[in-house]
């Protein structure tokens, strides 16, 4: 059992979810149970499947969560590409948090890659 508030990246993740849920508060009232709904719910997937994860039994289901936390930063992405495309996001703010959807799911392969290889032992 690991304590997830240890992990840098669920550190990130985190921050990441307060990011979002700070530019989604501007979103249309008509998008609060459509695109700003459904930002939200992927950008706090992540650092909760960590959690989720972190109080598994071994490493095999740790990794498991960690696959699902890249999944919902892939969603994340996608959110969000989605929502500068319709003009609900400005192109800086966009780029600013597509950057850091970048960074988390890159520090989330290298969890995975360590968890996998401690697993294998």
């Amino acid at each position: 059992m690991r304590d997830f508030k240890k992990l840098e990246v669920w550190k990130s993740a985190h921050q990441l979810v307060l990011e979002v849920y700070r530019h989604t508060r501007v979103f249309p009232r008509e998008e609060q149970f459509g695109l700003t709904s459904q930002i939200r719910r992927a950008g706090a997937s992540i650092p909760a499947n960590l959690a989720e994860g972190c109080g598994r039994g071994t490493q095999k289901e740790f990794a498991q969560y960690i696959q699902v936390s890249i999944g919902s930063a892939n969603e994340l992405e996608y959110h969000l590409l989605l929502a500068r495309d319709l003009n609900l996001l400005p192109s800086d703010q966009h780029q600013a948090l597509d950057l850091e959807v970048s960074g988390v799911r890159r520090m989330l392969s290298g969890l995975l890659v360590e968890v996998r290889k401690a697993g294998s032992r």
